[in-house]
């Protein structure tokens, strides 16, 4: 296993490509970008090291090279894949649902060139506040955050709209806060300030923007919001993405039992225009190099190739599906392309 820092690897990999490239620029280099989310959050340092490893293993021969941008997270997304900015991208499952049936903001605009490639890690919902308001820690008590700030995520990020459906499905009325529109790292320094009373960062845990929270304010003073199996049946009659998820004690610093929480899946996608090959190599590349990636971020630690199509909104792209046949993965009607 690889003991440098993250921030090493990204430096030393960012030189080896650069070098990579400079050597295959007498061909026809192909260049993909991979679009993530902010950098508090786990979209951002995952994208890296999959561009990272995929770079590192397929340029030389194949003449590929991956690099991830930061974005507003899975709305602008879904906006920079449809207009060809971005080759990949990583979305929440809501996100997906919504382009790829044309519902929400997508409403009678159906995103059908999106494909999946792979189901990556569970995206947890992190409502996270100062404890004068979880009077009684269930995430209800979103109602007393009423007239006070709390930051949804950016304006144009699956974070804001994961928020907004979830507090929505429980009858909480979000329009009554007084709503900042900030990214995981600017929400956890915003807290830390006493600039805002809650945020809400969903993410594979341990999230770094909710680490340095809890490290900095203390667990006795702030605390995550806990979702009842009551709760989880509303949530899922709006849309079934969600599910029970519990974040276990000691995973965020001071935090002494276990959160019981919500997830729902991060998927990484690619437009059906994508050449097989390219999909095709990514996702071995990927498969074929998890230690690498759980050298990157704990959330890659659950990525397991028997779960790589549990929960995908839309069919598979080809090059994709070719991989998991090869690995013996059954793969529904549902899932395959037309």
């Amino acid at each position: 296993m690889m003991k440098t820092s993250f921030l090493k690897k990204v430096l030393v990999t960012s030189a080896l490509t650069a070098a990579l490239v400079t050597q295959a620029s007498a061909g026809k280099e192909k260049k993909y970008i991979i679009a993530t989310a902010s950098t508090g959050g786990t979209y951002y340092p995952v994208g890296v090291g999959i561009a990272t490893i995929a770079s590192l293993k397929l340029a030389k021969k194949y003449k590929m090279t991956f690099s991830a941008i930061t974005s507003a997270g899975s709305g602008e997304n879904v906006d920079m894949i449809d207009k060809g900015e971005v080759d990949f991208a990583i979305l929440q499952g809501l996100f997906g649902s919504m382009a790829w049936q044309g519902k929400d903001k997508y409403e009678g605009k159906p995103r059908k060139n999106l494909r999946s490639v792979s189901m990556l890690w569970q995206n947890v919902e992190q409502f996270v506040v100062y404890n004068e308001i979880a009077k009684t820690g269930n995430i209800m008590d979103m109602t007393n955050m009423y007239g006070k700030k709390f930051s949804i995520g950016k304006r144009n990020s699956g974070t804001r709209v994961s928020g907004q459906t979830v507090l929505s499905a429980l009858g909480i009325d979000y329009t009554k806060m007084d709503l900042q529109f900030l990214g995981y790292g600017p929400s956890a320094t915003a807290l830390q300030d006493g600039k805002i009373d809650g945020m809400n960062i969903p993410s594979g845990p341990p999230t770094s923007a909710v680490t340095n929270a809890y490290a900095t304010i203390g667990a006795d003073k702030i605390r995550h919001l806990e979702f009842s199996d009551a709760d989880v049946k509303k949530i899922q009659a709006s849309y079934p993405v969600w599910t029970r998820y519990v974040i276990a004690k000691g995973t965020y610093p001071g935090q002494k039992a276990d959160i019981n929480t919500i997830a729902q899946p991060n998927l990484l996608v690619v437009t059906k225009d994508t050449p097989d090959e390219t999909v095709y190599l990514l996702t071995k590349t990927m498969y074929e190099n998890l230690p690498f990636l759980n050298t990157v971020h704990k959330a890659t630690k659950v990525m397991d190739i028997k779960k790589a199509i549990a929960g995908l909104p839309m069919p598979l792209h080809p090059g994709a599906a070719k991989y998991y046949k090869e690995q013996g993965i059954d793969i529904p009607d549902r899932l395959i392309a037309k």
